[in-house]
């Protein structure tokens, strides 16, 4: 029998990569302009640094981890479902903070064992931010911020943002006590899960998808409301910073987020792209995790947004990505294989892209794969090319993709014709740099 991949765990084909490039490099560059630099940990963790972390009484670790004793040394590992632990992690270990606050991103792969859905799936991939050592509501804004310039530069519409604050610890453990005996006063409406919590993490229950608990939590004391002054300026900051930058947003008191680290500011956005709310990203401030994980109290603020997700709303638009060389070289006779090589080569050197036909064909057949492969140009090489050390250039598309008919064939040099593509496709003849 032929073997499959995992269920969940999906392979991304080069049709669609060029999308994930995309959002990737649109990413990529918006954390470079406001100062954050790319860091890397890895997908296998201890599991104890997610229990400490995200919680032992939340679903991902009660039941979406695939967490496994390791058969060589007996340690219990586990698959990354969530990058931010990992990262405070490596802060720990390298000091990375000795110096100041860092600013961080990261992408990559996170394993949740929970029913594939679309835009949910067991291997799925976040990019994410970190903002480490920075105290105050302005990071948070700065966050808050960058996310919707992605939305923009990805010209992604109909994505909200939702805001709320948990507090500090004293003031959660003054609405904890008053959202239990509410709870308790209604526990006949809760389903297992929420009876389960009710004690160990009642702030868990307001996040249920039950109907008949999602009622309970409606009428149930909001944390907002028990909010002290430090708190409540914090929150009122980030908002003031918010609205100074004309972002709109929402304030949601039943917002609480997936995971126990979270303190004060807690957000999201969300798509009404479809026929139901969407989250895509997601985040908030951390501010006692670092400690919890064994290093000295470090304020931090960080967001992750779901790459399958964006990818999703960004099909939703047709947005269009398209990925082809600018070169596909033709070659057909005697000799014209190594010299359809060499001309390849020259003009890789002069910084093109450039597909070079292998294999048999004739001139027909392989003008087509040129057009299947979306190139601008066609280098066709045949015996006459060959003998006169020169090639053949056929115009096939613009700028825009779209196929160009009736163009003029042209005679080159191959000096000649990196000359010529230099002018024709816009490249700088100082840094030879192209975008297309």
């Amino acid at each position: 029998s032929k073997l499959q991949a995992i269920r969940g765990m999906n392979d991304i084909l080069p049709a669609d990569i060029a999308y994930w490039q995309h959002l990737e490099t649109t990413a990529r560059q918006l954390f470079a302009e406001y100062g954050y630099q790319e860091m890397r940990v890895p997908m296998v963790e201890h599991t104890a640094l997610f229990k400490r972390s995200i919680g032992e009484l939340t679903d991902i670790v009660e039941k979406e981890m695939y967490a496994f004793e390791d058969a060589l040394n007996g340690e219990h590992l586990s698959l990354r479902p969530e990058n931010t632990a990992g990262v405070c992690r490596a802060v720990i270990e390298h000091n990375l903070t000795y110096e100041g606050g860092r600013r961080l991103w990261y992408a990559g792969p996170m394993f949740r064992h929970e029913r594939p859905q679309r835009g949910r799936y067991r291997q799925f991939h976040q990019v994410g931010a970190e903002a480490i050592g920075f105290a105050g509501p302005d990071v948070d804004a700065e966050l808050i911020l960058m996310c919707a310039r992605l939305w923009e530069s990805l010209e992604l519409p109909n994505i909200e943002l939702q805001l709320n604050s948990l507090g500090n610890s004293d003031e959660r453990a003054r609405h904890r006590a008053d959202l239990i005996a509410h709870l308790e006063r209604h526990q006949d409406a809760l389903d297992a899960d929420a009876k389960r919590r009710l004690h160990a993490n009642p702030l868990r229950v307001l996040d249920s998808k039950h109907p008949d608990v999602q009622a309970v939590a409606q009428a149930a004391p909001k944390l907002i409301d028990y909010l002290g002054e430090d708190s409540r300026a914090h929150f009122d900051g980030l908002q003031r910073l918010l609205k100074s930058r004309g972002v709109k947003f929402e304030i949601n008191p039943r917002l609480v987020r997936g995971l126990d680290y979270y303190n004060l500011t807690v957000f999201e956005w969300i798509s009404t792209a479809g026929d139901s709310p969407l989250t895509v990203c997601g985040g908030g401030r951390y501010d006692g995790l670092i400690e919890l994980l064994g290093g000295k109290p470090t304020p931090a603020c960080g967001f992750g947004l779901g790459v399958e997700r964006v990818l999703d709303l960004l099909a939703q638009e047709k947005f269009e990505v398209i990925e082809s060389p600018d070169v596909y070289v033709v070659h057909a006779g005697e000799g014209a294989s190594a010299y359809a090589l060499q001309v390849g080569e020259a003009l890789r050197d002069a910084g093109f892209d450039v597909i070079v036909h292998a294999g048999e064909g004739s001139f027909k057949s392989q003008m087509k794969r040129a057009d299947a492969a979306v190139a601008r140009y066609a280098v066709v090489i045949g015996e006459d090319e060959v003998r006169a050390g020169e090639v053949t250039l056929k115009h096939l598309r613009g700028p825009d993709g779209e196929p160009v008919r009736g163009a003029e064939q042209r005679r080159f040099a191959v000096a000649q014709l990196v000359e010529a593509l230099y002018g024709e496709l816009g490249f700088d003849d100082d840094t030879h740099d192209h975008d297309h």
